[in-house]
């Protein structure tokens, strides 16, 4: 089958190569490709892989013979998996792939943001340790994890990470999930469920850890920024269209705010105008939380498990529905 990857530099940028893939079909890689340019360059294909180049309804219906699309992420809103699904084509995603690696990127920012390590390190190569009268010196307070309360909101495998590692320092960890279904207990784990309101009002550090839908777009506005507790950081390496971004640069300029720590934007790459850009205490990293080679390790072995499965007759990891006769 000949199958087209519509955006593969990300995945595999030189560190990854889609051997496991090419051994299951005749592929075609494009590392970047316009979305003008989608349908010439998959005309004939059978298989079509992306990323992030979005798959529309129009182009779905363009390509005659597509028969599969299968999505180079876990979040699939790239595609209209609708028309996908009328037209009896399964669409897969490569689901937990990133857990341990989103996890860690929350940690990390958490950590930064207590020890501020770089900014440390910056100062010594700057000369102020030499020229202090003391031993050591901090550019600012220094505190303990331990103890302090973590707010996640969206309690799946990445949010269930993200809590086991919270544990493993000691904090207090608030969770909140809108289904029923998924809140048995962490095994020796300190965890509390409780309602999105309390987790705002009461956690140190909030990390957003759920899908971006049209009923939660946004939701993190004015309203609820403004019942954090004073000092408190909004962590969000989920997706940038969960947040208001203009109600929480406002945020930020206030005495009230500890800071965010921001790996998703809700326009990617980040524009030039986007209000966070010039917001205080505002950490920005490029989308990079899933991007350990591990993790891009594993989502190439699932992508060729995914087609190696649709080529059998038997698709799995089918996000909208299609099985096939």
């Amino acid at each position: 089958m000949r199958a087209t990857v519509l955006d593969g530099f990300t995945v595999n940028p030189g560190d990854n190569p889609w051997t496991a893939v090419e051994s299951h079909c005749d592929l075609d890689i494009h590392e970047r490709t316009p979305s003008e340019r989608i349908v010439e360059r998959s005309f004939d294909s059978e298989i079509l892989l992306t990323n992030k180049s979005p798959i529309s309804g129009e182009t779905i219906r363009a390509l005659p013979n597509l028969k599969f699309i299968s999505v180079l992420a876990t979040g699939y809103n790239v595609v209209d998996t609708d028309t996908a699904r009328r037209r009896g084509i399964p669409v897969s995603n490569v689901p937990a792939y990133s857990t341990d690696s989103v996890a860690q990127h929350v940690m990390a920012m958490i950590l930064c943001r207590t020890h501020r390590p770089t900014d440390h390190s910056a100062s010594v190569y700057q000369g102020h340790w030499q020229a202090s009268p003391d031993f050591c010196f901090w550019l600012s307070p220094i505190s303990e994890l331990a103890d302090k309360t973590i707010g996640i909101v969206g309690f799946g495998q990445i949010g269930r990470r993200v809590a086991e590692l919270a544990s493993a320092f000691r904090m207090n960890v608030l969770a909140y999930t809108p289904t029923i279904s998924g809140k048995e207990r962490l095994n020796s784990e300190r965890f509390d469920f409780c309602s999105l309101q309390q987790v705002f009002r009461e956690s140190d550090y909030v990390s957003l850890h759920c899908p971006l839908t049209e009923s939660n777009a946004g939701f993190v506005n004015a309203e609820l920024l403004g019942t954090m507790k004073a000092g408190s950081v909004l962590i969000n390496t989920a997706r940038g269209g969960l947040v208001n971004e203009a109600d929480l640069a406002s945020h930020l300029a206030t005495k009230r705010s500890g800071g965010a720590c921001l790996d998703v934007v809700s326009h990617e790459p980040i524009r030039p105008d986007n209000p966070l850009l010039k917001a205080k205490n505002c950490l920005i990293t490029p989308h990079i939380a899933w991007a350990t080679l591990e993790a891009r390790k594993r989502l190439m072995n699932t992508t060729a498990n995914n087609i190696e499965a649709f080529v059998g007759g038997r698709p799995i990891n089918v996000v909208n529905g299609v099985t096939l006769k």
